[in-house]
């Protein structure tokens, strides 16, 4: 009688460890799948979007963007190189976010470029593509897949200036016109300073003039502020 009272009782445990385990096994996701452009992994900033935990999706870069970023770090050009270590860099710190699942898929068996890739694959699941990349997202829309662009997060969110609002930046290099100097925002956008040409490497303390944005993304112009000038 023991014994069969025992037996009963371990059924009764084993059937209320399944639905234990049932009960807190992760489900499998649901959301929709993100696929990360080049552009974006340069860019740098979806770091700090992934961080705030408003991202809705799954968050995928193809083996081959990473392979496109290798080729560049690897490179004889000093600017390609430095852009590829910095793509490199920040699919690194995606993975390490906790408010997102960061996947890294293996495409590489096709033969088609990084760009043909994301959008065949993103069509195929259903996904979107994230990119800042103004001809890549113009090609998605005509195919119907659905783009997210940083860019436009960016315009929707950003501080406006006030007129003569003074702030600090770093000039890291000369503008296209004479006598420019060129910084960036933490947040990537860049800031044009008259008279800051001789200025680069320096930080230096600028006077908010104009800003021109649109999807393609946003610039600042600003006074350079010269010292002693209150």
């Amino acid at each position: 009688m023991e014994i069969a009272i025992l037996l009963i009782t371990l059924v009764i445990l084993s059937e209320t460890s399944v639905l234990v385990f049932k009960k807190f096994k992760p489900a499998k996701s649901s959301h929709r799948k993100i696929y990360i452009d080049t552009s974006v992994l340069i860019d740098g900033r979806i770091v700090d979007i992934a961080k705030t935990g408003f991202l809705d999706g799954d968050l995928i870069i193809l083996k081959s963007v990473l392979l496109e970023l290798q080729l560049l770090a690897d490179g004889k050009d000093q600017d390609k190189r430095n852009l590829g270590r910095a793509g490199l860099n920040t699919a690194s710190e995606l993975e390490r976010v906790v408010n997102v699942n960061t996947e890294i898929v293996d495409d590489t068996g096709g033969l088609k470029k990084v760009d043909e890739e994301l959008l065949k694959i993103a069509k195929e699941e259903k996904g979107a593509i994230m990119t800042i990349d103004y001809n890549l997202i113009k090609v998605a829309e005509a195919e119907k897949i659905e783009t997210l662009n940083i860019n436009d997060l960016s315009l929707a969110v950003r501080d406006d200036f006030i007129p003569n609002e003074r702030f600090k930046i770093k000039i890291t290099e000369k503008g296209s016109n004479r006598g420019q100097g060129v910084g960036h925002l933490k947040n990537g956008t860049m800031v044009v300073v008259e008279n800051a040409a001789s200025k680069v490497g320096q930080e230096v303390t600028v006077e908010f003039s104009k800003f021109f944005e649109n999807s393609a993304g946003r610039m600042i112009f600003a006074k350079l502020v010269r010292e002693g000038k209150k």
